[in-house]
């Protein structure tokens, strides 16, 4: 997305005064960003690697939102090896951050989940609701349907993309066959 680019470009150039260090991550996690986007030859990836993908993501906006920006991570263990379609999780973690948080003076909390239930696993991410009338901006939604059909070609009608709004909370979840990758 261009605006996250610019505002990640402007928030490096403000710390490399004051924090050279600081500025050379935030560069490092942008550019292994770009590389994940630009790797289209993966069809499944870890979900060790996509979670490190939303944590580099993260790692940048906290230096633009500061203490606006609140994570709860719970991600169960053994799930590493679980496959993902690369790219899924973090979309959703970018949309959480730019309808969820971004807008709100106060900021909020974004919440990621993983865990395993039977023959599934479940993928959790929950911000606060979006101000307006309940209705999905044309970029979250472009970015659910691109999701849901990525997820439907690999894995069929076992995984499912469901969204809804409870009470102030958005959630995304994403149901996925248990499938891992062999070592």
């Amino acid at each position: 997305q261009p605006h996250f680019l610019f505002n990640s470009m402007n928030t490096i150039a403000s710390l490399i005064a004051t924090d050279p260090e600081q500025a050379e991550e935030a560069v490092l996690d942008l550019s292994e960003l770009f590389r994940a986007s630009l790797r289209t030859g993966d069809q499944l990836i870890p979900l060790a690697k996509e979670l490190e993908l939303c944590q580099r993501y993260l790692a940048i906006e906290a230096l633009r939102l500061g203490p606006r920006l609140k994570l709860e991570w719970h991600i169960a263990e053994g799930l590493e090896r679980q496959v993902i379609p690369p790219l899924t999780l973090q979309p959703l973690v970018e949309n959480a951050v730019y309808h969820g948080i971004q807008p709100r003076p106060e900021g909020g909390t974004v919440r990621i989940e993983a865990e395993a239930r039977g023959n599934f696993v479940y993928l959790l991410v929950q911000n606060p609701k979006p101000d307006g009338n309940g209705s999905l901006h044309s970029g979250n939604r472009m970015a659910l349907s691109n999701i849901q059909a990525r997820l439907q070609a690999l894995f069929g009608e076992p995984a499912v993309l469901k969204h809804s709004h409870q009470g102030d909370v958005y959630t995304v979840t994403l149901r996925l066959p248990r499938t891992t990758q062999k070592p």
